[in-house]
């Protein structure tokens, strides 16, 4: 299948998926972390599809498109402190911290994956 935007990546794909759950956790979190945990959380989620979709227009530099993925990997990262946060916070029962743990393992897996096998010439 040939790629013709960011939206046809699976990496993009389950992202902007892991994100929307990100963001549906943070509605049930208590109100005293409405200007703490939450906005960091959801930040840096949806940076990650966010950083993709960027790097995506710059597609034609292999360099620049690279720089984004690094970019959302260190996201995936910082989700993954915050995940064991609101786990070890009690906020999330430790099936749920797992599952999203591996999801977003996976992410990462697939950014490592995509910057290594990336060039100029594979999106044309």
């Amino acid at each position: 299948m040939a790629i013709k935007s960011y939206e046809d990546l699976i990496v993009y794909q389950e992202s902007y998926r892991l994100a929307i759950k990100i963001h549906q956790i943070c509605l049930k979190l208590p109100k005293e972390e409405k200007y703490e945990l939450v906005p960091q959380i959801r930040r840096s989620a949806i940076s990650i599809p966010a950083n993709i979709a960027e790097g995506y227009g710059r597609r034609n530099s292999a360099k620049e498109f690279k720089h984004f993925l690094r970019n959302a990997m260190g996201s995936v990262n910082e989700v993954k402190v915050y995940i064991d946060m609101i786990k070890d916070l009690g906020y999330i029962e430790q099936e749920a911290h797992q599952q999203l743990k591996a999801k977003y393992e996976s992410v990462n897996k697939q950014l490592y994956r995509l910057i290594q096998k990336w060039t100029k010439y594979e999106a044309e």
